[in-house]
């Protein structure tokens, strides 16, 4: 079974010294020293990493693989388990999911330069990268459909609080002051793989985010004078004005960061773009049980399946799918961005074939944020840059598309994105594009070592060397020819292996014809096979050698001169991969909109949320999928000013009827209209909403000892006391886990408190129709109810929402639904009516007889007759056939 990471034990362990062990161990231990004590050590040894000690044992337990042991080191066993090199990346992924932290140590120089030093000479090797969480930047290792963040929490003596973060694989780094109620949202919404925090606040970042690995660290490093120079060390510039104006704590977390950064790149530089203040206020907040009940992202279980965005997402490009996942998470506060997005996402959906073409030349793109980090942090490939130039192609040609209507001039979006992409603007981009394009093969390997992927014609050079290998291993065959004639073995074959170079290999029967030929010089003998060389093969494994290491060495000269411009073309690069997400999740939201029917909403800087015909874009879909019928719109209206409509509408009917669904979708109503999405509505007219909370289905917190009553409790103080006239509040049966009258008095007082301090917009959804004579005292506030009507005994559920208050909860019928015994949903029943018709519930049930006393109808069995009836198809059966089934019935009820 797999194991998790315990940072604490981690922390706690112990190395042995390396006093008394081998070269090779005294190294070992000696890299042990310098990595991070949390940290797994991976020791390169030729085709495998192999880790020792605790990591040993550690690994073995995560990964599920052997542990075995290898001599000894001061009198006691070395445990040992080990991963080949090539599969490495698929070991280090089930590490980084469970937890784990791994240091590479990788061979530094060839071993044949270390036999130069002496035969016992160890192989050099060092600390070459440490990976985390938050610093993966291989596409195996990563979603490729969300960002991978690692953000730093600080929080000053004087008060201030921020959080920095980064996302190493596209280069994103921002920063952001913080009040200290806001940082559970905010993290939240960044959803970091990993949050570095002082050690002091290492617990309470645990709390704030559970799902992230947290890395303390010193108070020293987040020192925000150390982060000032930091920060200016790294980006080469004198002040920081620059790029905005930070606040001390801000400067405290960016330089942490960038500090941690740099240590898991075994202190090269981190290549992020110049780091941004974004300013407080700037997106709507929403508390992270909102989030969670809303499932924007993610469901309850867990998965993307069935969440808000995989209801959504339509667009073909991994960027564009981060990018749309970054705005659900952060909605926007600002109105011209809002409007910008709304526009680029209208001409789109106005302009159905320029759309298609958009789309189509997407599919082409790639991730090229993504290729472009990596060919900057050295990690990158042939088939990066290949990525990276076809996307930037693509772009180009995209531009086309727009050229040919120049009467129908696209939004200041799409404008300046077609600006960022266009290579006649930047000629140097232009020719980096041409020349790679150029210079490298079709399906260039994923590697540079492996060569192979300059195109023939590049450089003479490279042609030439190339040629001399190629036409070497020519002379080989011929070789192998005339061998085979000198010996009579037709059957000898001219091989190569690392150890002996080129060699020839016969049968042992076949062994003597060469034995007597001074020509042939016996090289090894083995059980069904001898080996055999000759001066002409040994000259020739020289010499291809030669020629094979130097077409490389060319090769590999090429890739890195194509690298270096691109690190100096990085700015207009990224650019443009911005450009290309921002156009990819604009068509989607058209293409999304032309396909459900969702329409624009007008966002305004007012306090309305007026919603004609909306529905619930995630459980729509579930429905069409399984086919079970429409989706009811509904509408809801709102005033925050308390004018034409009610500001606090409370919500009755019947469970099962639908009110947790129209919380829910009018919550995302504005999710959707403040990231700068089409809303599944007939119209929407909606006011900025600042923040947005929800109380919405029962949970506990059992790993905080909260009981599902106090958890409810916890999240509706939140919301009572950070709620303001600007947030949007949508909670569903308050006062619910506990007694009656103590339920019913909290909800009151809620509803009141919503009322009249916090004046917020609010759907509050309750069984107590006690307080739905708020309606007539409050100014302010409505009812509004789920339609349900009674047909032949049964309960119908029409999921229509109507002005005023259910007239009952319908409870019994919907417990008679879900298969209660027909005796206990009797005798509910009469408890009911007991209860309804007395107006002291506690005197009513004084004198109500016992179950047990009461005499229990045994449960009835269908009849022959009833069970005939059921497996009868009125409509395939003939005249002759009914008449027969007719007198079968009747011959049935008479036995």
């Amino acid at each position: 079974m797999t194991r998790h990471a315990d940072p604490a034990a981690l922390n706690a362990r112990a190395f042995p010294t390396s006093e008394g062990g081998t070269p090779m161990m005294v190294q070992f231990l000696e890299l042990r020293a310098e990595a991070p004590l949390d940290a797994l050590l991976f020791y390169r040894m030729g085709d495998f990493y192999e880790l020792f000690f605790d990591d040993a044992v550690r690994a073995s337990e995560a990964l599920d693989i052997a542990l075995t042991k290898r001599g000894e080191h001061q009198g006691e066993p070395v445990s040992m388990c080990g991963v080949p090199v090539h599969n490495a990346q698929i070991y280090l992924s089930r590490l980084i999911k469970a937890g784990f932290k791994v240091a590479v140590g990788e061979q530094l120089e060839d071993p044949a330069e270390a036999k130069k030093r002496g035969a016992k000479s160890v192989v050099r090797r060092g600390i070459t990268r440490i990976v985390t969480p938050g610093t993966l930047t291989e596409d195996d290792l990563l979603d490729a459909r969300a960002a991978n963040r690692i953000a730093a929490m600080t929080r000053l003596a004087s008060g201030e609080a921020a959080l920095a973060w980064a996302d190493v694989s596209d280069g994103e780094f921002a920063a952001m002051s913080v009040d200290a109620n806001g940082l559970e949202a905010e993290l939240a919404a960044l959803n970091p793989s990993e949050i570095l925090c002082a050690d002091e606040d290492a617990r309470l970042a645990s709390e704030l985010a559970p799902h992230a690995v947290i890395t303390p660290r010193a108070r020293a490093k987040f020192d925000s004078g150390a982060g000032e120079r930091r920060l200016k060390q790294r980006f080469e510039v004198q002040s920081l004005d620059g790029f905005g104006a930070f606040s001390k704590a801000e400067l405290s977390a960016l330089g942490s960061l960038l500090d941690y950064l740099e240590l898991s790149q075994a202190g090269a530089p981190a290549r992020l773009r110049p780091p941004q203040s974004l300013p407080s206020g700037a997106a709507m907040v929403i508390d992270p049980a909102a989030r969670m009940s809303l499932e924007i992202d993610r469901t309850l279980q867990g998965s993307r399946k069935g969440s808000l965005i995989d209801a959504i997402d339509r667009t073909l490009t991994a960027p564009g799918a981060r990018l749309l996942a970054d705005r659900l998470a952060r909605p926007s506060m600002s109105l011209p961005e809002i409007h910008d997005r709304l526009d680029a996402a209208q001409y789109f959906l106005e302009n159905r074939s320029l759309r298609e073409q958009t789309r189509e030349r997407l599919k082409a793109a790639g991730d090229p944020a993504r290729c472009l980090s990596r060919l900057l942090l050295g990690r990158g490939g042939p088939r990066d840059l290949a990525q990276l130039s076809r996307a930037l192609k693509e772009g180009e040609k995209l531009i086309a598309g727009f050229a040919k209507d120049p009467l129908n001039a696209p939004p200041a979006l799409i404008d300046r994105a077609l600006n960022a992409l266009s290579l006649a603007q930047n000629p140097e981009l232009a020719s980096l594009v041409q020349e790679t394009s150029q210079a490298l093969v079709a399906e260039p390997p994923l590697l540079a070592r492996d060569g192979g992927f300059i195109a023939p014609g590049w450089t003479p050079a490279l042609d030439e060397a190339r040629k001399l290998r190629d036409d070497s291993r020519r002379i080989v065959a011929g070789l192998q020819a005339t061998y085979a004639e000198q010996s009579g073995v037709s059957a000898l074959k001219v091989k190569h292996n690392n150890v002996l170079g080129y060699f020839i290999e016969v049968s042992a029967k076949n062994a003597d014809a060469l034995m007597g030929d001074d020509a042939f010089i016996h090289r090894q003998t083995m059980a069904n096979a001898v080996r055999f060389s000759t001066p002409e093969l040994g000259e020739l494994e020289a010499k291809i050698a030669q020629a094979g290491e130097r077409a490389l060495a060319l090769e590999l000269e090429i890739f890195e001169a194509f690298r270096s411009r691109i690190e100096a073309l990085d700015a207009p690069i990224r650019r443009a991969a911005e450009a290309l997400a921002s156009l990819d999740v604009a068509a989607a939201t058209a293409h999304w909109a032309e396909e459900t029917g969702a329409e624009r909403p007008q966002v305004e800087d007012s306090l309305a949320f007026d919603i004609e015909g909306g529905r619930h874009p995630v459980v729509e879909r579930a429905l069409e999928r399984s086919g079970e019928g429409r989706f009811t719109p509904n509408g809801c209206h709102l005033d925050g000013a308390g004018g034409e409509h009610p500001r606090l509408m409370l919500v009755t009917g019947p469970n099962m009827a639908g009110k947790s669904t129209f919380l829910r979708q009018n919550a995302l109503m504005a999710i959707l209209a403040q990231a700068g999405l089409y809303v599944p509505a007939k119209s929407a007219r909606i006011g900025l909403v600042d923040r947005l909370f929800s109380r919405v289905g029962a949970a506990d917190d059992l790993s905080r000892g909260r009981s599902t009553f106090m958890a409810e409790m916890i999240e509706t103080a939140a919301i009572l006391n950070q709620a303001g006239p600007r947030a949007l509040v949508i909670l569903d049966e308050i006062g619910r886990g506990t007694a009656t009258f103590d339920g019913l008095s909290i909800a009151w007082s809620a509803v009141e408190h919503l009322h009249e301090v916090n004046r917020s917009r609010a759907l509050f959804a309750t069984h107590y129709h006690e307080l739905t004579r708020l309606a007539e005292e409050l100014d302010a506030a409505g009812n509004s109810s789920l339609k349900a009507k009674e047909w032949k005994g049964e309960l119908i559920f029409l999921h229509e929402v109507q002005k005023g208050p259910a007239d009952r909860s319908y409870g019994v019928e919907v417990a008679k639904r879900a298969g209660l015994p027909k005796a206990a949903v009797k005798r509910a029943q009469e408890i009911l009516d007991r209860l309804e018709s007395d107006d002291a519930p506690a005197a009513a049930l004084a004198d109500l007889p016992l179950f047990s006393a009461l005499s229990v109808e045994p449960e009835t069995k269908p009849s022959e007759v009833e069970e005939r009836l059921k497996g009868i198809d009125p409509d395939s059966l003939t005249p002759r056939e009914a008449l027969d089934v007719l007198y079968a019935l009747k011959a049935l009820s008479q036995n």
